[in-house]
């Protein structure tokens, strides 16, 4: 066989092997946020996708790997653009606005898994909370890098704790998605008003002069 032959072929088959990972993925996640955590079965899983369990287990070795894998895809936009330093302007505002829109677009995304997360909190084994932690927290570790480097520069205050102010101001914008749909009347104010001012009221409660 010619060596353009073989390159072709394991072409196809690295093509392929990406389409069924990808496959699983989707699948995972449709099945996580149907079933949860701990009802989610590989087997299940692995239905959803149009392949069988032997396959889902040579891309991923266990029920858990496939969670963090959603996870990790969840996130994967939002967390690669906010690796790029350049997506920084050192505007403490301009910043903050730019990760609300990306880290709300990415729970708009997903709202159905994180709503099936929040939902059964109390109840996820050990493991899967662990891989849910380790998966997400890079998106959080990238904003309390940079509120770090603000108070270096003096434009966020110094008394504050940067990975406290995150939490606050995530939590925030989770509130937001969450009760966007589940008011008694309808709002007055649109997603992107929302974001914009909670980005207003976080900076001006955490800039030093701003």
């Amino acid at each position: 066989m010619q060596a353009s032959s073989k390159n072709q072929i394991m072409l196809k088959t690295v093509r392929s092997s990406a389409l069924t990972r990808t496959r699983l993925i989707e699948a995972a996640s449709q099945v996580f946020a149907s079933l949860g955590v701990p009802g989610a079965t590989t087997r299940e899983i692995a239905r959803v996708a149009g392949v069988n369990e032997v396959t889902l287990f040579r891309h991923f070795a266990s029920k858990e790997q496939l969670l963090k894998a959603v996870i990790e895809n969840a996130i994967a936009v939002q967390t690669e653009a906010l690796a790029n330093p350049e997506a920084w302007t050192q505007d403490l505002r301009t910043d903050l606005h730019n990760y609300a829109q990306l880290y709300h677009a990415m729970l708009t995304a997903q709202e159905d898994l994180i709503r099936t997360f929040i939902g059964e909190a109390k109840r996820h084994p050990e493991a899967a909370k662990k891989v849910i932690e380790e998966a997400a927290r890079p998106l959080g570790e990238k904003l309390v890098a940079y509120l770090q480097s603000c108070q270096k520069r003096g434009t966020v205050r110094l008394d504050l704790n940067p990975e406290a102010a995150v939490d606050m101001f995530r939590g925030m914008l989770l509130a937001g998605m969450l009760c966007h749909d589940v008011k008694l009347q309808p709002n007055s104010y649109s997603s992107e008003e929302y974001i914009a001012t909670c980005v207003e009221v976080f900076v001006r409660g955490i800039g030093n002069g701003e």
